[in-house]
């Protein structure tokens, strides 16, 4: 009698029921059909055709005529996928110390793709970048005027569009093009410290087209003696290692537009885009997590700062805009990456001490990597003053001989 009771539940359910229990089946079939196709597309690769940061060099500096040339890569990093590469143009923006009234340039972009000649007339034919396969092109820019020598920086944005599985997506590479070098100062101007005397060097605006090694090498070892230590801001290295975005490229998401509110007008990521990149390099879930505790931490323990904590070191480093030297000043620039190899690179490369700071003028002093013959503390002292400057000095190394 028992072996029936399943089969007369059965027998029981009305018409409607079944109807019910039928509509139910096919809403959670269809709703499992979505999570399917949602969790394919979210792994989908999409328009994953990136250029290149350029390789750029001054062809012509002559008084009234700089010729820069900047070659670009144009990668498809997807493995079958066709990505159209269908407009590149380019900007260009000078920064100088004098007027730029009388000063003129001219843009010219130039196709090399490996299966096609290019066209003479400026124009950007539409070209198919096939899955894992590249093509280049060459930038052109001539500048002219009466006097070019006040010129500083050449600020190129090359916009162009990839079409494909993602759609339209228009996309920036921003380049950094240093025009004006600073001799080496044979005036050395040491200032004394409590355990040693400091010198700030001046460069060049870096960019990524620099290494630290080589900026080292130019500007520090003609002042530098066995047992100096050597110096670099946080903030000049990660635009060495290319680690910034333009608020054009960073989408704020549900989560940045609202908890940024939520810090002190002076931090970083009390913007919108400020926040949406460090929730990009930690993740949604752990700055969520992190801002949770955080705020108990401060309401029921009155102990602030747990938020830095619990989201990782890149939420003290990221500088919002306005934090550097123009043109970056245009910029988010997060934190460095590997700075521990940077500075055991520099003293294999160079014999000298070296140490990655981010230290400002509230005499607070930050040391993120050092090689293992730099004391904390000797830096601590070295640096509180911060010789470096925190407005536009452009001295980003500062050179450390102890007392």
């Amino acid at each position: 009698m028992s072996s029936l009771l399943p089969f007369a539940l059965v027998m029981s359910i009305s018409p409607l029921g079944w109807l019910g229990l039928t509509l139910l089946f096919i809403i959670l079939l269809l709703l499992l059909l979505w999570l399917l196709v949602e969790w394919q597309y979210r792994g989908r690769a999409g328009n994953r055709l990136e250029l290149s940061q350029g390789d750029w060099n001054l062809e012509i500096r002559e008084p009234e005529h700089f010729q820069l040339i900047g070659e670009f890569t144009a990668l498809n990093q997807t493995r079958k996928l066709d990505i159209f590469l269908t407009e590149v143009t380019a900007d260009l923006t000078l920064l100088s110390n004098d007027s730029l009234m009388d000063v003129t340039h001219q843009i010219a972009i130039a196709s090399q793709h490996p299966d096609a000649p290019g066209r003479p007339d400026n124009y950007w034919e539409a070209y198919i970048v096939k899955g894992g396969r590249s093509t280049t092109l060459e930038i052109k820019l001539d500048i002219k005027g009466k006097n070019l020598g006040d010129l500083r920086v050449a600020w190129v944005k090359v916009n162009y569009v990839t079409y494909g599985p993602g759609g339209r997506v228009p996309k920036v590479r921003h380049c950094t093009i240093p025009l004006q070098f600073p001799e080496i100062d044979s005036a050395e101007r040491w200032r004394p410290t409590a355990n040693s005397d400091v010198l700030a060097i001046r460069t060049h605006l870096l960019s990524v087209l620099d290494t630290p090694v080589e900026v080292l090498r130019r500007y520090v070892t003609p002042h530098a003696r066995p047992g100096d230590i050597v110096t670099i801001g946080e903030s000049p290295l990660a635009i060495m290692q290319g680690r910034m975005r333009h608020p054009s490229d960073v989408k704020p998401g549900w989560l940045a537009r609202r908890l940024c509110y939520y810090f002190l007008p002076t931090s970083s990521l009390a913007t919108a885009c400020g926040l949406q990149v460090l929730v990009d390099e930690a993740g949604a879930w752990r700055i969520a997590y992190a801002f949770m505790l955080g705020a108990i931490a401060k309401a029921l323990f009155r102990t602030p700062g747990m938020f830095y904590v619990l989201a990782g070191g890149q939420a003290r480093l990221i500088d919002d805009v306005t934090g550097t030297l123009p043109p970056y000043d245009q910029f988010i620039v997060l934190g460095p990456l590997r700075a521990q190899a940077v500075v055991d690179e520099i003293l294999a490369e160079t014999g000298l001490e070296a140490a990655i700071v981010d230290v400002n003028d509230l005499k607070a002093v930050s040391i993120l990597a050092a090689t293992p013959g730099v004391s904390n503390e000797f830096l601590n002292q070295a640096l509180l003053h911060n010789p470096a400057g925190n407005a536009a000095e452009q001295t980003p190394i500062v050179l450390i001989r102890p007392n």
